[in-house]
């Protein structure tokens, strides 16, 4: 029996959905992968990946939910990934306020100046002398 175009378009539309959000799970794999072997390079890559791949399941859920919703089913895998993203999250930033710790213990005259200057109208100082831009 042939479906209606409407049908049709809901079909593909769920197919698109799908393959999206099947790219978003295979980004956060990857992510989370490299992180755990603390790969800086791979980590950055991948976490370009996952943004790419988070837009593009926004923008199908976006057309989705304009055109009838999603399935339960896909809702509830692009609720998971929601939660991935966000314990993702949690963990670089639990690596980062430990890297901080770990550069105050190591350079304590750095982590003092760092907090008695702060950010001026130059903005940080410490980037300063890295960022190419010649003072005046």
């Amino acid at each position: 029996m042939l479906s209606s175009p409407a049908e049709q378009n809901a079909l593909r539309q769920t197919s698109d959905l799908e393959n999206a959000l099947t790219a978003v799970e295979a980004r956060l794999a990857e992510l989370a992968e490299a992180l755990k072997n603390r790969d800086a390079d791979s980590t950055e890559i991948a976490s370009t990946a996952l943004h790419r791949a988070l837009l593009a399941a926004v923008d199908h859920s976006t057309r989705a939910a304009r055109n009838g919703g999603m399935p339960p089913a896909l809702r509830r895998r692009l609720a998971m990934a929601g939660g991935q993203v966000a314990a993702l999250r949690e963990a670089i930033a639990r690596a980062s306020a430990s890297l901080d710790k770990s550069i105050e213990i190591l350079l304590p005259e750095a982590g003092a100046a760092k907090a008695a200057t702060g950010y001026g109208a130059q903005g940080n100082p410490w980037r300063a002398a890295s960022s190419g831009v010649a003072e005046a």
